[in-house]
């Protein structure tokens, strides 16, 4: 049990994390036309606009949530005065809504997809499994936030962010059994997490690492009225 636990939790995630970096980078190198969402906004706009709205400020949210949640070290938490037990409150509750309004539009964009002829046409196998491990992935974080309800000391977060950490810092003996001691249901949203990562660069996912940045830094346009004024 200690040898799956340390496979999982001590190796897959730098396999996941590898073919994520390799592959995308890969992708855009050899396939750049496929570096897309693929709109299907000219086939639907009602339900696309009901539902991609909520879920991108949804994910976005967790996503911010946890990057900032599971890599801060506990001494600046500790410095800023906010206990195990606050944060964990917090992670409850901004999880809890960010989850939610997430989930509400994936089940839309799910509807969607499969039920409109035009778009489950267009669409690919790799576009359907994507949008079932998303909600599995969704699921499983709201049902953990049940779970952390009776954890109110922090404790389960705790060993997620001692994980997360030391998986970071290239430290996979210590991350593994850390993790051993969490709750079933923490495991398997770390595990399908690594999955959705390892099967980032051959999906849709890639256009969120695709944000344009350089608009930032452009020179403003001149435009002129007919006429030179």
């Amino acid at each position: 049990m200690a040898y799956l636990n340390f496979l999982l939790f001590g190796v897959f995630p730098y396999i996941a994390l590898a073919i994520l970096l390799l592959g995308s980078l890969i992708r855009y190198e050899r396939e750049q036309y496929t570096w897309k969402a693929s709109s299907s906004q000219l086939l639907e706009k009602k339900q696309l606009r009901r539902g991609s709205i909520p879920f991108h400020i949804g994910i976005i949210g967790i996503f911010i949530g946890h990057f900032v949640g599971l890599l801060t070290p506990n001494v600046v938490w500790h410095a800023l005065g906010i206990s195990p037990g606050v944060k964990q409150i917090v992670a409850i509750v901004a999880g809890g809504i960010f989850g939610l309004l997430c989930l509400y539009g994936l089940l839309i964009l799910m509807h969607r997809r499969l039920t409109h002829p035009a778009v489950r046409a267009s669409s690919t196998n790799m576009d359907i499994l994507i949008l079932f491990l998303l909600l599995g992935q969704l699921l499983l974080g709201l049902g953990s936030i049940f779970v952390s309800v009776g954890h109110l000391d922090g404790s389960e977060m705790l060993r997620l962010m001692g994980w997360a950490q030391n998986i970071l810092i290239l430290n996979p003996q210590t991350a593994a059994p850390i993790i051993s001691e969490a709750h079933w249901i923490f495991k398997m949203h770390v595990t399908l997490g690594l999955i959705i990562f390892a099967i980032f660069p051959f999906s849709r996912l890639v256009h969120m690492i695709s944000v344009p940045v350089k608009y930032l830094f452009r020179n403003y346009q001149v435009v002129r009225t007919r006429g030179g004024n």
